[in-house]
């Protein structure tokens, strides 16, 4: 598991870890915000991994299309904090492989 995917798999959880399990959807809401408030924190340290890559590296991470599934995690979660919804939703699904 690389760093990033690292950063953004501990982020999640230690959000979620850290909320206490409440049926209160005002708690939820504000644990969704947090969660909202720290995948943006991500960004300075997703450019500071990108600066670094290699150019020439034969595999390259990804970064556009991290930051791509991360847009798309962040605005679902706004979503439903907007707008909550008694009926699922479908997403498209994320692209998870950030190698080419």
């Amino acid at each position: 598991m690389g760093i990033t995917q690292f950063l953004v798999a501990g982020t999640i959880v230690a959000t979620f870890a850290a909320a206490p399990a409440l049926a209160d959807s005002d708690a939820e809401r504000e644990s969704l915000a947090r969660l909202i408030h720290e995948l943006q924190a991500l960004e300075p340290l997703i450019r500071s991994a990108e600066s670094q890559a290699n150019p020439d590296a034969r595999v390259r991470f990804r970064y556009d299309w991290l930051r791509q599934d991360l847009a798309r995690v962040r605005l679902g979660i706004k979503e439903h904090i907007d707008v909550p919804r008694a009926e699922p939703r479908t997403f498209p699904p994320l692209r998870g492989d950030y190698r080419r």
